[in-house]
């Protein structure tokens, strides 16, 4: 009976998250149609023509707006989250996930951010005032805040844009020493050591298969030696195969016992800043163990690191960002089914 009231409770409140999830958003659907990469309807299809269309390359594709997309932060700062002076001691993002949910086909798919990522980040001054925008790295937009909310909200506005207004539905900055604790709550995770870091753990030699406890988990993901250029490249790949490891074992455990969540979310709430509350994170564990995730599900951005005035620069594909804008969040309108509505 105990068992069943818990359950009953977990659903309950569970079902309250999946309600609120959905207003959560400050925009509908991306504005794909602003690039010079669309193309005009033709005059025919203009007749039956969705503002959430878009034509590229010959093809029409509808906006899924099923799709629930999330943003989660690691913030380059230890200890438990504190309000910290306006200007630019928010703490940097290292670390920038959009985890994207479709209900459609159940699918989970990752989109991972180099953190020196060239866009337009806006200045704020010590009491908060907007100066000015100006292109600098991603990571940086989460610095002029307060390191708390008002440092999310403009990251999330940073990255949004950056995805051309991509709707997202709710983010979590977790600071970088709250790895173990997460890491260790679903049991570790093996890896293969992509590259030699030996300089902060004698195991973390290349190619050797080490599972990851406590801290070593948090220097494995957040370790870059900055004298190297291509560091931050290498971070993300590294950050990229724990990640893929972490939802693994996190389905899994959830699979086994959704109250993992419950205990998580309370174990790391001292280090993490996010607008997703607990209901909503009760109902999205109680769907997540059901949709499929796999390495291949995990993107980056393509382009190209250089090296700056004083730090590196990552400048994007454009063309390849708006490909896999259209790949992740819409569906192809078939040729069929639009002639079909023509008709009509």
């Amino acid at each position: 009976m105990f068992i069943g009231l818990i359950s009953g409770s977990f659903g309950i409140v569970s079902a309250v998250g999946k309600s609120r999830l959905r207003h959560n958003i400050e925009s509908t659907q991306p504005l794909l149609q602003a690039s010079p990469a669309a193309e005009t309807p033709s005059e025919e299809e203009a007749y039956t023509w969705q503002e959430n269309w878009v034509k590229y390359q010959g093809r029409i594709y509808e906006y899924n707006e099923d799709i629930m997309t999330f943003l989660v932060m690691g913030i380059d700062k230890d200890g438990d989250v504190s309000e910290a002076a306006e200007g630019t001691d928010g703490g940097q993002a290292d670390a920038l996930f959009l985890v994207v949910m479709d209900p459609h086909d159940k699918s989970i798919k990752i989109i991972g951010i180099n953190r020196n990522t060239m866009t337009d980040i806006d200045l704020y001054d010590e009491k908060g005032e907007y100066v000015t925008t100006t292109k600098a790295q991603i990571a940086v937009q989460h610095g002029f805040g307060d390191g708390m909310k008002k440092s999310c909200e403009y990251q999330r506005r940073a990255v949004a844009a950056l995805f051309y207004n991509l709707p997202i539905h709710g983010y979590a900055a977790v600071n970088m020493n709250a790895i173990a604790t997460i890491n260790d709550a679903v049991g570790g995770i093996k890896v293969t050591v992509l590259e030699d870091m030996t300089k902060i753990d004698p195991d973390f030699v290349k190619d050797n298969q080490i599972h990851l406890m406590g801290d070593k988990a948090f220097w494995y993901v957040k370790y870059r030696d900055t004298d190297i250029f291509g560091s931050a490249d290498m971070r993300l790949e590294r950050q990229k195969q724990y990640v893929s490891g972490l939802i693994g074992a996190a389905r899994r455990a959830v699979k086994k016992d959704v109250s993992v969540v419950l205990d998580l979310y309370q174990a790391v709430t001292p280090q993490m800043v996010t607008d997703i509350s607990l209901d909503k994170a009760l109902y999205l564990a109680s769907i997540v163990s059901d949709y499929s995730f796999d390495s291949d599900s995990f993107y980056t951005l393509a382009g190209e690191t250089v090296m700056g005035e004083q730090f590196e620069e990552f400048y994007l594909d454009e063309d390849a960002l708006y490909e896999l804008i259209i790949d992740i969040f819409y569906k192809e309108k078939m040729p069929g089914n639009r002639r079909r509505e023509i008709i009509a």
